[in-house]
């Protein structure tokens, strides 16, 4: 049996159209902003909603350093934490490659792959489907918010690699 492959091409990341997904964590005129600090500081304030309460859990913080893999790229696992959002800020100068689908049961059909840059982090919301990070380039580090505490967080759906993400335009 053969598997049809389906090219996808990533989309520029945008608030706009990463909202079903989550928040978009970044530098914008249009986020709520004001100056601190005597003047010396401008802050970008209440850029991404952690929702990780559910269950008495508590936010944590991490870094994961991410390796980078080949493209084009076969989608082979996308995963969801149903009890908190989880957020991903690059720590570094190098783009990253963010893969989502719809909340409730997985639909690979509604697969989004979006191309992120350097100065972007994602909040993916509650329940959010996600590939795991995929850096660009060379390994990078990520400060990594997201729930910790009691309850199983992380459900993880092995899938065939029938979708591939090309990082060449069609």
């Amino acid at each position: 049996m053969t598997k049809t492959i389906i090219n996808v091409v990533p989309q520029e990341l945008t608030a706009e159209n990463f909202a079903v997904y989550g928040d978009v964590i970044s530098v914008s005129e249009s986020a709520e902003h004001f100056a601190i600090n005597d003047g010396h500081t401008m802050r970008y304030h209440n850029l991404a909603d952690v929702d990780v309460a559910d269950q008495q859990g508590k936010t944590i913080v991490n870094i994961f350093r991410s390796t980078p893999l080949a493209f084009p790229l076969p989608v082979e696992m996308m995963e969801r934490h149903p009890l908190g959002s989880q957020a991903f800020i690059p720590m570094g100068n190098q783009p990253y490659v963010v893969v989502v689908a719809p909340k409730g049961e997985l639909d690979t059909s509604k697969i989004e792959v979006f191309l992120a840059t350097a100065d972007q982090g994602v909040n993916y919301h509650k329940g959010t489907w996600h590939h795991f990070c995929l850096a660009l380039n060379e390994e990078s580090d990520f400060l990594v918010i997201d729930r910790g505490g009691k309850g199983d967080n992380c459900d993880v759906e092995k899938l065939d690699g029938s979708i591939v993400i090309n990082l060449e335009s069609k």
